[in-house]
């Protein structure tokens, strides 16, 4: 389980600790830094699969999502005794993610990204590079629990009381998670790297009237709900099949009371059908509300027979109707029983029941915005877990 996730200079988190639990609830007023939390998170998951550069590319380049503020503030600027002012700086331009858990049978992980050198000169000159990289057996890096570092192009994991340079140079656009894993020389490497790629994302779940949740689709056994949702009835069918469907009909209960999902099978095109108290036919998947759909999709998503080791969802109470928060926050709370579970959301009605979760390790971060910098609220400086970020 992870115990900390630290991020520094990526848009408005310019130095933020996130303690975690069992189950991390990340809530706050629009604007506080919600979203930037639950982007730095998959960016983190891109490393497994060298695309964190790819993926800063896509937000605009790492100047678009690099720290606006100045390099540091004081307190007199947190006052107010004095305008807040840049300075000259003392530390090159990066951005830093990382995690850890909480004992010395856990990796910790950490990564360093910056700016290419000014020369030579490329038309790539404002590619992002990555400087520098970490994985540590413990809660917080150490040299002595340092256990593989890579610093530019170099490479080396731990023999003893000894280092060992990989003999090939890594490429500055790929995390070493992808470039290289030694199940000899580096098997933590190759555990950490298959456990962030078993990491799960969900975030607004499509349900226009071209959403391809809506329409039949070939099916195969589907054990994790894919991000489009195209594939919910294979995905409920499987459910049936190798998970708990008896789960699945309770969950769809608790929320519409009397009714039930039917998977329709017309050759190898499955689709999604709900029949509801009252009507004389059920309703195909394409007749249902967006509310409706979503929250059959959230169904889907929770009750896979293979639970991650972390599910992260955004703002899962987009489109539904209040009255469902309740069953969609025991639906996370039994997720939350098999896999950590990290809930962004702003719905003060889903958070207030998922606070209340029984036998659940419970975390709530609370984040506000001062000076443009994000912080979290509800815990004090002291009480945030420690951190050490890799050298260059």
């Amino acid at each position: 389980m992870l115990r900390t996730l630290a991020i520094a200079n990526y848009r408005s988190l310019r130095d933020l600790r996130v303690p975690l639990g069992q189950l991390t609830l990340v809530t706050g007023p629009n604007g506080s830094g919600k979203s930037s939390v639950y982007r730095a998170l998959r960016l983190l998951g891109e490393t497994a699969y060298g695309g964190v550069v790819r993926s800063l590319a896509r937000e605009g380049g790492l100047p678009s999502v690099l720290w606006a503020g100045p390099e540091s503030l004081s307190a007199a600027m947190r006052r107010g005794d004095v305008p807040v002012e840049g300075g000259r700086r003392t530390k090159p331009v990066n951005l830093r993610l990382g995690f850890a858990g909480d004992s010395a049978q856990d990796f910790g992980y950490a990564i360093d990204i910056g700016l290419p050198p000014p020369v030579p000169a490329t038309v790539f000159s404002r590619d992002p590079e990555i400087k520098a990289e970490a994985v540590w057996s413990g809660p917080v890096l150490r040299t002595s629990a340092q256990l593989v570092r890579r610093q530019g192009a170099l490479l080396q994991t731990r023999e003893g009381s000894r280092w060992e340079a990989v003999d090939r140079l890594l490429p500055p656009y790929a995390s070493m998670l992808a470039e290289f894993v030694d199940p000899r020389t580096a098997p933590e490497m190759l555990a950490l790297r298959e456990q962030i790629r078993g990491w799960r994302f969900y975030d607004h779940f499509r349900t226009d009237a071209d959403s391809p949740a809506r329409q039949p689709q070939v099916g195969t056994r589907t054990t994790v709900l894919g991000h489009d949702g195209a594939d919910v009835a294979a995905a409920i069918a499987t459910i049936r099949e190798i998970g708990d469907g008896e789960a699945f009909d309770a969950a769809v209960d608790d929320a519409f009371p009397g009714a039930r999902i039917e998977v329709r099978i017309d050759g190898a095109q499955f689709g999604v059908r709900m029949h509801q108290p009252g009507l004389l036919r059920p309703l195909d998947a394409a007749e249902l509300s967006d509310g409706t759909l979503r929250y059959v999709l959230w169904i889907a998503a929770l009750l896979t027979p293979r639970p991650p080791p972390l599910l992260v969802l955004n703002e899962p109470e987009s489109s539904l109707h209040p009255d469902l928060l309740p069953a969609l926050a025991r639906l996370i709370a039994h997720a939350a029983q098999s896999s950590q579970v990290v809930v962004v959301s702003h719905a003060a009605r889903l958070i207030a029941a998922l606070e209340d979760a029984q036998d659940l390790d419970v975390r709530s971060v609370v984040l506000e915005k001062e000076l443009g910098e994000t912080r979290i609220l509800n815990v004090d400086e002291d009480d945030l877990p420690p951190w050490n970020w890799p050298d260059r």
